[in-house]
């Protein structure tokens, strides 16, 4: 994929996600001029998501507002991040926007799940360790 993420796999987006991400795209190209390639790849990974009502998500799947810890396979270092909306992110809290493309790439994948990620290195695999809060799981469906 063009934003540097390789992968086809299924994904799983529940319901009240998939209308809130739909919107921010809609609002984001009319309003704020966010760089276009990132909604594309955003509305790309929506597309081959399949959607699920949020009391049905499985609660090891990433959702919107997940906090989740990562591991780098070759540098064996963790990281622990949130998945948020671009107004709640903010780096040093871990909290990464979901149209940075780590953020687009991270939702929908599950525990035990590797994310391929092409970097000018070459290519990092980061592992889905843990989801150590997952909104649905923890019934804060409002979030």
């Amino acid at each position: 994929k063009e934003n540097g993420f390789m992968s086809k796999k299924l994904i799983y987006i529940t319901d009240n996600d998939m209308q809130r991400l739909t919107e921010l795209i809609a609002v984001a190209r009319e309003f704020s001029g966010e760089d276009e390639k990132y909604l594309r790849d955003l509305e790309s990974e929506l597309e081959r998501g399949k959607v699920v009502k949020s009391q049905d998500i499985p609660s090891n799947v990433i959702t919107m507002n997940s906090k989740i810890r990562l591991r780098n396979i070759e540098a064996q270092e963790e990281m622990i991040y949130q998945l948020v909306f671009p107004g709640d992110a903010n780096a040093d809290q871990g909290k990464i926007s979901i149209l940075a493309p780590i953020g687009t790439a991270l939702l929908g994948y599950k525990v035990g799940d590797i994310i391929k990620w092409k970097v000018p290195a070459g290519l990092t695999k980061l592992e889905v360790e843990d989801i150590l809060y997952q909104p649905e799981a923890a019934g804060d469906y409002h979030l």
